[in-house]
């Protein structure tokens, strides 16, 4: 098994006119990639002997949207009340913004060699698409059609791209970050009708508390009087 520093730089000379940068984090190699030639890529890092990742383990989609950017200040959070809701006029910038909106990630092992890498490949907001890659990995068949319905990615060329968890006369994309967390529409059995009805959402918005973290001196050494320690 060669280390994932050769790794990096073996898929550097293969494919390194076709991808914008590489980086190794916690071990594990991520290579950012340019969208239009995932399937040259794909063909490269199945088939070159060297590399030979015969798997794909996953493919998933990313919304990057608001991504670095904090509503909660929870070191300065009091624990009562609404002063622990969100302040949605501060925007604290915590990382960098990302180069687009949607991702779409792919996540590759070659049995054969014992490593892996991860593939990710930055999508244009408006409509964010790539080539599927079911041709190369038919495994990438319902893994593609979960992130299209999840997150809208839209797969070139899959041989049946259709909603796999939602509804199939469900409107927009439940993993999008600008997607209500009550959702648009609730469905009822009405018996009168004899069948499934959609209405819009009963439930009212509100503003979800997050848990914040302060001292806990629960498990500090206490100073017990001696001979009572239990």
């Amino acid at each position: 098994m060669a280390s994932v520093e050769d790794l990096q730089q073996l898929i550097q000379a293969r494919i390194g006119e076709h991808i914008h940068d590489t980086h190794i984090q916690c071990g594990q190699l991520t290579v950012r990639i340019m969208p239009e030639h995932l399937k040259a890529i794909a063909t490269i890092l199945r088939d070159d002997p060297d590399l030979h990742f015969e798997e794909l383990i996953d493919v998933c989609g990313v919304d990057y949207q608001s991504y670095g950017m904090s509503e909660w200040v929870t070191d300065q959070a009091t624990g009562t009340g609404f002063e622990r809701a969100a302040n949605r006029k501060q925007e604290v910038r915590v990382l960098g913004a990302m180069p687009a909106r949607f991702a779409a990630v792919y996540h590759l092992l070659s049995v054969k060699h014992n490593h892996r890498v991860r593939l990710k490949a930055f999508l244009h907001e408006d409509f964010p698409a790539v080539d599927s890659v079911v041709e190369i990995w038919p495994a990438a068949n319902w893994f593609e059609r979960e992130a299209f319905d999840l997150y809208g990615i839209f797969f070139k060329g899959h041989p049946d791209l259709r909603r796999i968890l939602t509804d199939y006369g469900f409107i927009g994309h439940p993993f999008r970050k600008d997607f209500p967390l009550i959702g648009n529409v609730e469905m009822r059995y009405d018996a009168t009708q004899g069948r499934v009805v959609y209405e819009p959402v009963s439930i009212q918005p509100r503003t979800l508390v997050p848990r914040v973290i302060r001292e806990d001196s629960r498990y500090a050494e206490l100073n017990f009087p001696e001979g009572n320690k239990s």
